[in-house]
């Protein structure tokens, strides 16, 4: 009767888990981005491999070896391999731990410890099989484990965050690589530009119609157009040096292919960010913030449950003879079964200010998740603005360019004709290779913000990823 009133009791205790439980935040409720394109929705697909959009081999290559290579990603894997190596930690401290143990020696005694004709020599064996169980009666263990598995979902969405971001950067350094080698073949065209305008120069001036100040000016503006013909160069070099890292791989040992100058990638189609709410689910970062606020909420439970007496049951099964020979004999067997009361109760202060310090932590956590979601919400706005307005900056610019190009051939033929000064033509050329350069320039920024667009809209992590931690499955499988 008492045996089974204690199992009951225990039982009743074991359900009442110490902290509170977990309820997730609400998400804001938003029907529609401010900067809405008005376009139809993406394939999720789309999203989660926005690079393929571009249609370029080259940076597909080098985006499988970033996810295959790059070294930050392989920190995080073993990050994650850290936390189901402590999941399973937890979850193995709510079972009974078992250990065998094993003594042999011999005493001698000194004559006042001898019993009366007693030898002087005693021999002890002894061996045996200990067990010791803590009876989780109020949830410190469980919240344990909670607080580990939520942990373990955030280090699985900071992988995919990762991987998302470092894609996000080898796409971006490629866009600005071929930008600048655009830009670094602009400036060339400028260069010979403004050397054939100075040849012009000099003839008229040989015969006699021109003026040594047109002559100078023509080669001053020759040398300040060769001038940016190095800095170009050593921004190329230095994108090159980033693709290189960001693939794992030393700086300066990269594919022969990136050397080659090439178009900037196509632009995808406009793509539609879709509702608040479905960014929100969809991003691994928020993901992230969000679990580990669940493992800082079950975190309060463990400290909590030291305001209680821990229960635990052990028990020994063991031989203890006075020779090798007589162990496990019949009357040798030596067993003990204990119940073990341990409570802190005189360090209640210290309990209570652990609790507080993971209520703080907890809290803590809810900003960072909160604020989590209104950067994903900022940056997705920011770029769908920097995105659309760049289309628009291209396309004025390159009407601006037209323009500009027809301008310096009038001018050239007027001033052949004796109409108007070099002065004039050098304004037409200068206004020509500026606007060159500035439609470059902004067609890889309207690039990169396309590239931030889609990062920013990134889903869950690709099959890349799944095939990057492959290594792990089995453990997993096995905390299931």
């Amino acid at each position: 009767m008492h045996k089974s009133l204690i199992i009951t009791g225990a039982l009743i205790l074991a359900g009442c888990a110490a902290g509170p439980d977990y309820q997730p935040p609400e998400l804001p409720a938003l029907t529609h981005f401010a900067e809405d394109p008005g376009v139809a929705a993406t394939d999720p697909a789309v999203e989660q491999h926005f690079w393929r959009g571009f249609d370029d081999p080259l940076l597909d290559s080098l985006i499988a070896q970033t996810l295959a290579h790059n070294q930050d990603l392989q920190a995080g894997l073993a990050r994650y391999q850290q936390a189901q190596a402590l999941l399973r930690g937890a979850r193995l401290e709510q079972l009974p731990s078992a250990r065998l143990n094993a003594s042999a020696g011999e005493q001698y005694l000194a004559e006042l410890e001898r019993p009366v004709n007693g030898r002087e020599r005693v021999e002890r064996y002894q061996a045996g099989l200990a067990l010791s169980w803590e009876l989780d009666l109020f949830g410190r263990l469980s919240r344990l484990t909670q607080a580990q598995a939520a942990a373990l979902e955030a280090s699985e969405a900071d992988l995919g965050a990762l991987q998302v971001a470092l894609i996000g950067q080898l796409a971006t350094s490629y866009f600005e690589l071929r930008g600048l080698q655009l830009r670094h073949q602009v400036a060339q065209q400028n260069v010979e530009l403004q050397r054939a305008s100075l040849d012009l120069v000099s003839t008229w001036l040989e015969a006699g119609r021109g003026t040594l100040l047109d002559q100078v000016r023509a080669e001053a503006q020759l040398q300040a157009r060769q001038a940016l013909l190095p800095e170009l160069e050593a921004s190329i070099q230095v994108s090159l040096h980033r693709i290189s890292v960001l693939t794992g791989q030393p700086p300066g040992n990269w594919p022969p292919a990136l050397l080659a100058s090439q178009p900037l990638p196509a632009m995808p189609m406009l793509i539609s960010p879709g509702t608040p709410g479905e960014l929100l689910r969809r991003r691994p970062d928020i993901r992230a913030a969000e679990r580990r606020l669940a493992s800082s909420n079950a975190l309060i439970g463990v400290a909590s449950a030291d305001l209680f007496p821990r229960f635990s049951l052990d028990a020994l099964l063991g031989s203890v003879a006075g020779s090798g020979a007589d162990l496990f004999s019949a009357g040798s067997s030596s067993r003990s079964l204990m119940l073990g009361v341990d409570w802190s109760f005189l360090d209640r202060g210290r309990v209570n200010a652990r609790v507080d310090a993971a209520q703080a932590s907890s809290a803590e956590a809810l900003a960072d998740y909160r604020q989590t979601l209104l950067l994903a919400l900022e940056e997705t706005e920011t770029w769908l603005v920097r995105y659309h307005r760049g289309l628009d900056t291209d396309a004025r610019l390159q009407q601006a360019v037209a323009a500009a190009d027809i301008a310096v051939a009038q001018a050239q033929d007027r001033y052949r004709q004796g109409y108007i000064n070099y002065f004039e033509v050098l304004t037409a050329e200068q206004e020509l290779s500026d606007l060159r350069d500035r439609l470059e320039q902004s067609r890889t920024t309207t690039a990169l913000a396309m590239v931030s667009l889609y990062r920013s809209l990134a889903g869950a992590p690709s099959p890349e990823t799944e095939l990057l931690a492959a290594r792990t499955n089995a453990g997993l499988s096995g905390l299931k």
